[in-house]
């Protein structure tokens, strides 16, 4: 089990990496995604009792985050793709997961 320091170290770790992968969200995605984990494991290991609402995040991220590559790998969707534009819904996931995770790290931050 990890140790206070370490918990610490890896929220924080998870918070930068977040926060990096948010200033290119097409390209940070995977960082984002990583970011998202590690502060979500800090929280569950923290018996923050709100962890559950940051694990929840975490999955919408890596949802949205795995159809926006595999939507990728098929060429994309709408305009001369084969895709109608109704799959670009199966990326929403992603920003709300994002969005979720910014309201939850703005109320850890003003509980302490």
């Amino acid at each position: 089990m990890f140790t206070n320091k370490r918990n610490k170290i890896l929220y924080w770790i998870g918070v930068t990496l977040f926060i990096i992968g948010t200033f290119d969200p097409m390209e940070g995605s995977v960082v984002i995604a990583l970011g998202s984990l590690l502060i979500s494991t800090s929280c569950f290991f923290e018996k923050i009792k709100y962890w559950k609402l940051f694990f929840a995040s975490f999955i919408s991220i890596f949802i949205g985050v795995f159809f926006l590559f595999f939507l990728s790998s098929l060429g994309g969707f709408g305009g001369t793709s084969k895709l109608s534009w109704w799959w670009g819904l199966t990326i929403v996931p992603y920003p709300v997961g994002w969005l979720l995770m910014i309201v939850l790290l703005i109320l850890k931050k003003r509980k302490k």
